[in-house]
Order: structure tokens, then C-alpha cells, then sequence
């Protein structure tokens, strides 16, 4: 047996199967086990639980699920796999395909029949390449269903909460409807009644409580799966990161060692370990070797939990696990906006549905546009690595009048009521009482810079964006406004002031990771599984190669890849 060596005794603690990692993977992957009967333990090294799941949208991309189905949606799994095929391209995997087509669905069910986890369908949320083979135009992204906070009981404070720079001074927003609600509160009753109510509850949550007690997005559904794991009597264990691995004389892994408050324990794990770790968006030394961008010192910024610093992969690769590296996209990109802070740091902010408005546009230094700026954040990030010349830093900025702002707000500026000073003095905003003005104020070709909005503004009356076809799909117009005419997507940049937020490229995950069969286990440098290991969630190379097919794609074969790794565990017996 091989792992860390200590002097002192060590405990020895005996279960079925350890678990690494608390978010949605690594919970599923315990709850299903669990519900076999078998013994599970979860150890998260952060002392909250949720991992990025906590602070993720929430969605979950499965095709062909049931929820969807209720609603109506029509789909196939062959039209699913279909537009896998495409995303995927080289990178297709038929076996993995076919184990998380057939699992997604299933697992839903699971979740719903056994669990308190509950999902409601997006019958509007688009596939982010609609237009390709199989794509949609809605129905395979669900949302996990906001929650009561007292599900929690006195764990609540162990939950991670939500990013303060997604939050409206500490009040989540709801991903799906309620989103909609706050866009248009101050121009339709219901909208404004529905979050004046919202707004009262939270005022109350926080005199009594101290915080918000609706979860909304990925908060709720890391605590209906945390609840679910303890009505199933798993321990999850905080401040408790897996330092080692465990293996037999025939080289299967049968535990780990664990380093928790107490000291350090060593974990028998019969059936094995699921490594659920959330990958590497925080090891900075890996990203600089497998990123296609170069950021300014500090300026990659991941919105991803700190503790994905790459652990799963580290102690899967010192066993001779083999990793998939080769992804024309190792990580899951989204254009971030730096918030200062008040102690001096900045946060990251991800710019997820902002671009699509009407009236905003996004252009490099040069002053020109480079991309459709309501194509999926993921496809932008691209579009700033192709017009960025070699070895230089990325960077953009998303552009807007006051009129725009005001209405719809931009990156971490709130929409009216609320004061755009404060942003405009930390820095965050840059404004400009002209266009010329703004370009200054950014240090970019003025001239290129006008060119460049009124040839923008010459296309809105036609509804036609003649440069990079803003609009044209069911996801751009997911985003816009459907109250804009004729494209939702298009609105003029005319009334000054005028706006900018500079953006680098960020990520909220990573898709390179440790190569996996279709049962989720890990496989070896020989091209045979390691008994006894598995990975899911963002440790696990993603099953779309490397490409962004819809809202939700970590959570969605995140959660359904824990199930079958928890599934098989339960058949398994070394």
C-alpha cells in the first residue's frame, strides 16, 4: 500500500467509497452510491461545501430530459447526438457519448424521485450553436429550483456563498424568471410588484438572519444535494483535502489518505474514490502551459471556486493516470470584468448575458468590433484570442450610451435606480460625454472608434447587423430584448454619455482533464481503467471536447457522470 508516511498513527476509518470534492458531481456521485447502500464519505478540502456549483447559474445541460419533456420540448437522442458529433468534432467520443445520452435522463428522474433536488425546464434557453446538426432552439438546459434556506438548518453557514459581485448588495437573483422580473421593474406592474416583494423579503432575511434565506441558481442546488446527502447519514467532511492516493499490491486504488482538522486519517475505501475535485482553473502554472491567451500579470482571472487549484489531476497523474490535454479549448471561457474592491483587491465578474443587449457592442483597442457580441460567452473569448496579435494581453471593451445602461445596466453596473458614480470613481466605468471623449478615456483610435458605431448604428433599422450577424440565432435573441424591433439584439449607441468596461478573458471551469471510460473511471498510461477510480465534474475531460454546446454543460455531465461513477461503484466489488 502506497501513500503519505507519518511517524505518528495515523486513524484508519473504513467505508465503501470516498468521494473528493463537494459540488454537484462529487455529491451526486455520493447520493447515488449512498442510496445503493453503500457507506460513502465526502471529503472537501475548503472549509465550505459546494465548490463552484455554489457559484454557478445553476443550469444543467441534458438533452432529452424528462423535465424539458413535460413541458413539451420535443427531443431525440439522436438529434442529441448528432449535435455532440458536431461540437465535439475530432474529439467525439462514441462510448462516453452514448453512457451520458442514455444516464442524463435517468439521472434527472433519480434526482426528482429520490432526492430534494428539483429542476423546472428553459423552454427559451437556447442551444449556444442552435443552427448547428441537432442543435435546439430550447428545452435541453434545466435550472435547478431556488430553495428555502432553513433546508440547511445549522449547516447553512457551511455553504459557500454566492460571488458579492453577482449579487445585488447580497441579494442573488434568480437565473430563470425572476432575472426577467428585475429587467423590467420599473416598466410593468407585475415585474415591479414581483420584486418590491423580493426586494421587502430580502430587507427581512437580513434584520432576522443576516443573509438572503431564498437560494437561488447553483446555491440551491448544492444545498438540496448537501440536505439529500445527510437524510442518506454521508458525512461531509470540511477543511479535509485528499493528499494521496491508496493502492493495492495489484495496483487498484481501495482509498486515500486525508489530511482534516483532526489530523491525518487514512481512508479504506472498499469500492474506491471519485475524484470530484472541479479541475484546475486556479493552477496558474497550468494554465499558462495549456491556454491559447496571454493575460496581463494577475489579469486570467477564473470566477471558479479557489480550491480548483488541479488536485484530481495531480493525484490521479502520480498513479499513471492519463490526461486529455489536447482540447482546442481547455478551459470554459467568459469574458471578466475586474470589480474593485473595497480592501484593494478586484473581483472577477463574468459577462454572461450583457452582450446581447441592445445598444451594446464590444471593440478591441484598435476601435473596431471583432465578434457577434450576443454569440455564448465561450465563442467570445475565442473571437478576442483570434483578433489579438501574438503574445500580446487580451482585452476588450464592451461599449454602450447612457440610455442603454440605465435600462439594462453593463457588467457589474446596475440598471436605474441605482447610482452609476460609484463605479465611475473606482474606475470600473469609463465614461465620455462623446465618443471621442470615451476613446480617449480608454486610449484607443478615436477616429476608428466612430467609424465604427455608426456604421453599427446605419444597420439597426434594417435589423440586420451586416458584420457579424447579431441576432440571427435563437440564442442571440434569448438575450436581447423582445420588446426591440426589429431585432432584438439591435439598438443604437447615440445619446451621450457614453460607456465602457474593459473585459480579459476569464473562465468559470475547465473541459481538458483526466482521460475517462464510459463508466467514469479513470484510465491508465497502459489504456486499461484503474480499478477503483473515477472522475467526474471538471477532474473528468469534458464529453464535448472541448466545445461549449449549451448552458449547463459542467453541471449537466457533471451530475450525470457522478451518477453512473456512483452506479457502477455499487456493482462493483474488487
Amino acid at each position: 500500500m502506497n501513500a503519505i508516511s507519518s511517524e505518528s498513527a495515523v486513524e484508519e476509518v473504513h467505508c465503501d467509497l470516498l468521494v473528493a470534492g463537494s459540488g454537484a458531481s462529487g455529491l451526486t456521485a455520493a447520493i447515488v452510491a449512498a442510496k445503493q447502500g453503500l457507506n460513502v464519505i465526502v471529503a472537501e478540502k475548503e472549509p465550505v461545501f459546494g465548490g463552484t456549483t455554489a457559484f454557478s447559474g445553476g443550469y444543467l445541460w441534458v438533452p432529452n430530459n424528462p423535465v424539458s419533456k413535460e413541458a413539451g420540448i420535443q427531443d431525440s437522442k439522436e438529434a442529441a447526438r448528432d449535435y455532440i458529433r458536431h461540437e465535439a468534432s475530432n474529439h467525439y467520443d462514441a462510448a462516453r457519448t452514448e453512457a451520458f445520452l442514455d444516464a442524463g435522463p435517468a439521472m434527472v428522474n433519480f434526482m426528482h424521485e429520490n432526492t430534494h433536488v428539483r429542476f423546472e425546464a428553459s423552454p427559451a434557453f437556447s442551444d449556444y450553436h442552435p443552427d448547428a446538426p441537432g442543435g435546439m432552439p430550447g428545452g435541453r438546459s434545466i435550472l435547478a429550483v431556488p430553495v428555502n434556506a432553513a433546508i440547511l438548518g445549522e449547516d447553512l453557514p457551511k455553504l459557500r456563498p454566492p460571488r458579492s459581485e453577482l449579487t445585488l448588495y447580497g441579494l442573488a437573483i434568480g437565473s430563470g424568471k425572476e432575472l426577467w422580473h428585475f429587467y423590467r421593474a420599473t416598466k410593468r406592474l407585475e415585474s415591479f410588484a414581483y420584486v418590491s416583494k423580493r426586494i421587502a423579503k430580502f430587507g427581512v432575511d437580513k434584520v432576522l438572519k443576516g443573509r438572503s434565506m431564498l437560494l437561488t441558481n447553483g446555491n440551491a442546488l448544492a444545498a438540496r444535494l448537501y440536505r439529500s446527502a445527510k437524510d442518506l447519514d454521508v458525512p461531509v467532511w470540511l477543511d479535509s483535502p485528499v493528499k494521496a492516493l491508496l493502492r493495492d499490491d495489484d495496483g487498484n486504488v481501495i482509498g486515500a489518505d486525508v489530511l482534516t482538522p483532526k489530523g491525518l486519517r487514512r481512508i479504506i475505501a472498499k469500492r474506491g474514490v471519485v475524484l470530484a475535485c472541479g479541475g484546475f482553473a486556479q493552477d496558474v502554472a497550468r494554465r499558462k502551459s495549456l491556454y491559447n491567451h496571454v493575460a496581463s500579470e494577475g489579469e486570467h482571472v477564473s470566477a471558479a471556486s479557489p480550491g480548483n487549484t488541479g488536485d484530481g489531476l495531480l493525484l490521479a497523474e502520480q498513479i499513471g493516470a492519463q490526461t486529455l490535454m489536447d482540447y482546442p479549448n481547455a478551459g470554459a471561457w467568459a469574458p471578466t470584468s475586474l470589480v474593485p474592491r473595497a480592501d484593494g483587491t478586484k473581483g472577477p465578474f463574468p459577462h454572461f448575458i450583457d452582450r446581447g443587449k441592445p445598444g451594446v457592442i464590444a471593440v478591441a483597442r484598435s476601435g473596431r468590433r471583432f465578434v457577434n457580441e450576443a454569440n455564448s460567452y465561450h465563442d467570445f473569448v475565442q473571437g478576442m484570442e483570434r483578433m489579438t496579435e501574438h503574445g500580446q494581453p487580451a482585452e476588450a471593451f464592451l461599449i454602450c450610451d447612457h440610455r442603454t445602461i440605465r435600462k439594462y445596466g453593463l457588467g457589474h453596473v446596475k440598471p436605474a435606480p441605482l447610482p452609476l458614480a460609484p463605479s465611475i470613481k473606482s474606475g470600473y466605468l469609463i465614461s465620455g460625454n462623446t465618443l471621442a471623449e470615451l476613446a480617449q478615456n480608454i486610449g484607443m483610435d478615436a477616429a476608428a472608434f466612430e467609424a465604427t458605431v455608426q456604421r453599427f448604428n446605419n444597420d439597426v433599422p434594417t435589423g440586420v447587423d451586416t458584420e457579424y450577424g447579431r441576432g440571427s440565432t435563437a440564442y442571440n435573441r434569448f438575450h436581447g430584448d423582445p420588446e426591440v424591433k426589429p431585432n432584438p439584439c439591435l439598438a443604437p449607441i447615440a445619446k451621450g454619455p457614453f460607456y465602457a468596461v474593459r473585459v480579459v478573458p476569464g473562465s468559470i471551469g475547465t473541459f481538458a482533464g483526466l482521460r475517462t471510460d464510459e463508466h467514469s473511471r479513470v484510465i491508465g498510461e497502459d489504456g486499461k481503467s484503474i480499478q477503483g477510480l473515477y472522475a467526474v465534474g471538471n477532474d473528468m475531460a469534458s464529453v464535448l471536447g472541448g466545445n461549449y454546446s449549451g448552458g449547463g454543460i459542467t453541471l449537466g455531465p457533471g451530475m450525470t457522470f457522478g451518477y453512473i461513477a456512483g452506479m457502477h461503484a455499487a456493482r462493483e466489488h474488487h
